[in-house]
């Protein structure tokens, strides 16, 4: 008799393991009732066979579940995506902006659905800061190098003498997981509420739904204001924070285990600068993996697919070096 106990434990699994036993139980009676009479032995053995046949599948129906849990855990459906600007003033808050509508517009193209959790935007349109949930199939898996810092090199519209402006933005993608490695002291956690303004009715702007969390320990601080209600804005912005904290352990991790290896790789860390975007050129260049590619337009307008193919396979990068 196999362990079921991790079966039992899986909602997924739960009611194939109370089929598994009774059917364990059924042929061991079939069995034992058949004792002493040979004729009765013969079907009982025939009857067996059936059964671990029906256990052998249950077995393999299970374990797949399982592992499909356990890749999901690995590779989750669900990421909080943060842009943020970077050098540059309000140059970087506009290709902020960009860098948003260019995962959007990709992430529309895969089927996924994706959701503004909070943003402060610029008079001319450009992200200081934004933070999206982005919800669908391997979306993680596909997006998970993404995170660093991109830069991008071009004449700016206000500029008058030709010059060429560097500009960047930092990236973060990090998987919003069932399973937490981190653990929150409530009392370490200070909670401001505000006022989300923007669209989204008279409720939204007259009353505080709005929620802020700072986590006094390490001084994250998250905010969201997607939600109509403060509690759901509360628990949403929970789920934020635990995501920033898993990702901050993860990143400690991978720095402490590979920080001294000639060979490093990338750790994820987000002031690891990774790309440039160079419009003069209509070229974007990767420095992890040393690739470029043109159309630049056209990536930015969201078709990322043949640029986030290049690292499909990859469990680790070189670690990033600008040029």
């Amino acid at each position: 008799m196999i362990d079921l106990t991790l079966y039992k434990e899986n909602q997924k699994t739960a009611y194939l393991a109370a089929e598994f036993e009774r059917l364990s139980k059924e042929k061991e009676e079939g069995i034992a009732a058949a004792a002493g009479d040979l004729e009765l032995q013969k079907m009982a053995e025939a009857d067996a066979v059936k059964i671990d046949e029906q256990l052998a599948a249950l077995k393999e129906q299970m374990d797949g579940i399982l592992k499909g849990d356990e890749e999901e855990e690995k590779f989750p459906n669900e990421i909080l995506l943060e842009i943020r600007a970077g050098v540059g003033g309000e140059e970087a808050s506009l290709f902020a902006r960009e860098l948003a509508d260019m995962y959007r517009a990709y992430a529309k193209g895969e089927g996924w659905s994706v959701r503004v959790l909070d943003e402060s935007a610029t008079d001319l349109g450009g992200y200081k800061e934004a933070s999206f949930e982005i919800r669908g199939k391997d979306v993680y898996r596909k997006m998970r190098f993404e995170t660093g810092v991109h830069r991008i090199q071009r004449i700016p519209e206000t500029e008058k003498s030709g010059r060429v402006h560097t500009s960047t933005a930092s990236v973060a993608v990090l998987p919003i997981r069932k399973k937490h490695t981190t653990v929150i002291n409530p009392a370490d956690i200070d909670m401001e509420f505000s006022r989300s303004g923007g669209a989204g009715g008279q409720n939204v702007n007259k009353v505080e739904t709005a929620v802020r969390l700072i986590h006094r320990p390490t001084g994250i601080a998250v905010r969201c204001t997607s939600e109509r209600s403060q509690s759901q804005n509360r628990e949403k912005a929970m789920q934020m924070l635990y995501a920033q904290l898993d990702a901050r352990e993860q990143e400690a991790l991978a720095k402490k285990f590979h920080g001294e290896r000639a060979e490093q790789i990338g750790t994820g860390d987000r002031s690891e600068k990774i790309r440039t975007y160079n419009i003069l050129q209509d070229r974007i260049t990767d420095h992890r993996i040393k690739e470029s590619w043109h159309n630049l337009p056209g990536i930015l307008a969201g078709d990322l697919g043949r640029v986030l193919a290049s690292f499909e396979g990859k469990e680790a990068l070189p670690k990033a070096v600008a040029e």
